[in-house]
């Protein structure tokens, strides 16, 4: 392989940059720059030079193939960080035999290479370093350390004990056998089927998590929508009039509610309107409304339909107006924002997987396609004997669909789309 080196902090000036080379030649990169390599895993205060002079004077950490991220020697300069010295140690560097710049994601997907990650891993890394919340954080972090890779090989040491008892029932078909094996293998495989669909089932609600909740305040115009987003949002998100039909498209507002990120979503007031551009707005805020997580309703519901959760307000309470039903809120004076938010909080926090480890779409697929595999296997143990060999390429079905989950076998095609969210030196 050749050697791969890139900038692995941010791009731009700041106080410390960090430069990592990772490949076979890295050792001799290193000696290249500070002329030896210090002892592994311990920091050095080098001075970096090139043929021209001087480069910078750099913190060095060397790491053996076998002890770093990639599972390759590893050598990591933290120099200073201005974009001067960032460039000139890459360009010196890559003028080396056999170093060249790093694709998208390249450390990580050798650390795949290299069995340092399995994919699930690689998976919760780059939802890891794109977290912006707590909950995020902590369904990243999970996957990350590995709780999905555990399961994975619980899941496969049991499908392969299925599979051993039906090749004994086929092996011992034409003789007697000293007891009968379908009682465990149904037993494996009904355990296996309730945790593949809870699990699967966890992965609506982890998906939320990472891509965000969407929260549409709706109504009709002129009830304070806008003002109550900005509001919320704590900033001019928005702009407010006493004019009806102020807000045409829909206006996003990202952000953290109890450690969960949430869209705020302002709508067109809803209502029958003969100017053609604010009639696609309010066709435009149906639809989000329709599609959105949850729904605050400011006053009348105008036609749509309040689903389990759904929150709706009085709106403009400060104006002495009628009391409505709902909640009692102004978004001018903040009256009710509190206890709006505790009610948001209430409704999503619910809505979060607590036990799921996995995250995504193509794990809610394989794990669908493995429990399938395994309601068929189950037809076919019960039909007996005779049918064990169908039972038993059943049981492998479900067992390639699990392993996939991790990367072991069937994931070629998946790896250029994760590894181009990565950035530059990850």
């Amino acid at each position: 392989m050749d050697t791969i080196v890139a900038e692995a902090t941010a791009a731009g000036r700041a106080g410390v940059a960090v430069i990592r080379i990772s490949g076979p030649s890295a050792m001799a990169a290193l000696q290249h720059l500070a002329g030896r390599v210090p002892e592994p895993r311990r920091a050095t205060l080098m001075p970096l030079r090139s043929s021209n002079g001087i480069l910078d004077t750099a913190v060095v950490l060397v790491f053996e193939p076998g002890a770093s991220f990639t599972g390759e020697a590893v050598v990591e300069l933290q120099t200073h960080g201005s974009v001067a010295v960032v460039r000139a140690l890459l360009t010196e560097l890559v003028s080396l035999p056999d170093v060249r710049l790093a694709e998208a994601g390249e450390f990580t997907k050798r650390a795949l290479e290299n069995d340092q990650l399995d994919l699930a891993q690689v998976e919760g890394l780059a939802d890891l370093i794109d977290a912006e919340t707590e909950a995020q954080r902590r369904s990243a972090q999970a996957a990350f350390s590995g709780a999905l890779g555990a399961k994975v090989e619980g899941w496969r040491k049991r499908l392969v004990r299925a599979a051993a008892l039906l090749e004994a029932m086929i092996d011992f078909a034409d003789e007697e056998v000293p007891e009968d094996t379908s009682a465990e293998v149904l037993e494996l495989v009904d355990d296996l089927v309730s945790e593949f669909d809870a699990e699967a089932q966890g992965v609506k609600g982890a998906e939320r998590v990472r891509q965000g909740f969407e929260v549409a305040i709706v109504g009709a115009p002129n009830t304070g929508k806008s003002t109550l987003l900005n509001r919320l949002a704590g900033r001019d998100a928005a702009i407010t009039s006493e004019i009806a039909g102020t807000t045409r498209d829909v206006i996003e507002v990202r952000m953290d509610i109890a450690g969960l990120p949430v869209t705020l979503l302002d709508t067109a007031g809803l209502r029958e309107t003969m100017d053609h551009v604010e009639a696609i707005g309010v066709e435009r805020a149906k639809a989000r409304a329709a599609a959105a997580d949850l729904r605050i309703f400011l006053g009348e519901l105008d036609g749509l339909v309040c689903q389990d959760g759904d929150i709706v307000v009085h709106p403009k309470s400060d104006l002495g107006s009628e009391a409505g039903e709902g909640l009692p809120l102004s978004g001018l004076t903040g009256q009710g924002v509190g206890e709006l938010l505790a009610r948001i909080e209430r409704e999503l926090v619910v809505r979060v997987p607590v036990l799921t480890t996995a995250t995504r779409a193509r794990h809610r697929s394989a794990l669908e396609d493995a429990a399938a595999a395994l309601r068929a296997a189950r037809i076919e143990v019960e039909a007996g004997p005779e049918r064990a060999e169908l039972a038993a390429e059943d049981l492998r079905t479900a067992l390639r669909r699990i392993e996939a989950l991790t990367g072991r076998i069937g994931v070629e095609d998946l790896l250029g789309e994760i590894f181009s969210s990565f950035c530059i030196g990850k």
